[in-house]
């Protein structure tokens, strides 16, 4: 039989929308009746759970005018998909365990990590670490068109971040803003203006204020110049790099897939790429597929590899190191 904390944290965790944490819970319940003795009950809520997970998120849509702002994706993006550093890695995998976690954490009166700010040259995966934290939770994904957002009339930008807040409070889910430092951008620059700074000030307001069950992840191309005040609102700061060569050979390794023959060696390819970011790589592997399938081979050469990602790297105008 179930205990009385675990009934209790089922129906709060269903009325929260909160399917990560009522899966977990469920498969908790499912191991306690096992031990009772149970199996076919144990056996049936684990199915029960196996096919929800399987079932895509809801995506919502909002009123007209932030359905305009905000983007919303399914993403199915996981861990392994993500080509970065054992410490990278073990940083996010701490984000998801601690929000899978959270009523443990309750418990003693802390929070989760929420807030994460990703920084990193374009390309590096930013991006994709906030379509993996949705993806692992099974949380829809809302990014935030920051172009949108910002506007020539005063106080309308402010006004619109209040909305998204709102919206960040009343529907769980992950919310990304990319290209961060169109509001980030530290206060006095010399192209500073009096509404940016306001907007900036609101969005401190905004982020300290949230206690929100929402992920809040902002990414930034440029961290050197934001304004210091916004460090101390997120819970972690993660630096992006362009990746390593073990990151490299991995990634075409991935990339490639079936189209990478037994007798393909990536040794050259992986300096060839060098200089090249994530997704760059990520392009020049699928350019070669490409030219291998209208050339009718099934795999890539070693010859055609390098071609494409020499010519990635001249269209970026990107030097070998």
């Amino acid at each position: 039989m179930a205990t009385a904390d675990q009934l209790k944290s089922l129906i709060r965790s269903h009325f929260a929308d909160d399917r990560e944490r009522f899966a977990t819970i469920a498969l908790q319940l499912a191991a306690h009746e096992a031990k009772q003795g149970h199996s076919t009950i144990a056996h049936e809520i684990r199915a029960l759970v196996d096919k929800a997970k399987s079932a895509p998120v809801r995506v919502v849509h909002f009123n007209r005018e932030l359905d305009d702002l905000i983007i919303s994706a399914e993403p199915k993006e996981r861990l392994a998909d993500l080509i970065v550093s054992d410490e990278m890695r073990n940083r996010i995998k701490r984000i998801l365990r601690e929000y899978r976690q959270q009523d443990k954490l309750k418990k003693h009166g802390l929070g989760n990590r929420r807030k994460a700010l990703l920084a990193g040259p374009p390309g590096t995966g930013k991006t994709m670490t906030a379509a993996v934290l949705a993806g692992e939770l099974h949380l829809p994904l809302h990014t935030i068109l920051m172009d949108k957002l910002v506007t020539k009339f005063m106080g309308e930008t402010s006004a619109k971040l209040r909305q998204i807040f709102d919206v960040i409070r009343e529907r769980r889910g992950v919310y990304l803003f990319d290209e961060f430092d169109a509001i980030g951008a530290e206060r006095g620059r010399d192209n500073d203006v009096g509404e940016m700074r306001r907007v900036l000030n609101s969005f401190l307001q905004f982020i300290e204020q949230d206690k929100s069950d929402s992920l809040i992840v902002a990414a930034t191309n440029n961290p050197r110049i934001l304004d210091q005040a916004l460090f101390r609102r997120f819970d972690d700061v993660l630096y992006y790099h362009l990746p390593t060569g073990d990151e490299i050979r991995q990634l075409m390794e991935n990339r490639l897939g079936r189209f990478r023959g037994k007798k393909l060696s990536l040794k050259t390819a992986v300096k060839e790429a060098e200089t090249l970011s994530h997704a760059e790589i990520t392009q020049g592997c699928d350019d070669a597929i490409k030219e291998a399938i209208l050339a009718d081979r099934e795999t890539v050469t070693a010859t055609l590899l390098k071609r494409m990602l020499r010519e990635r790297r001249l269209a970026y105008g990107k030097e070998q190191r």
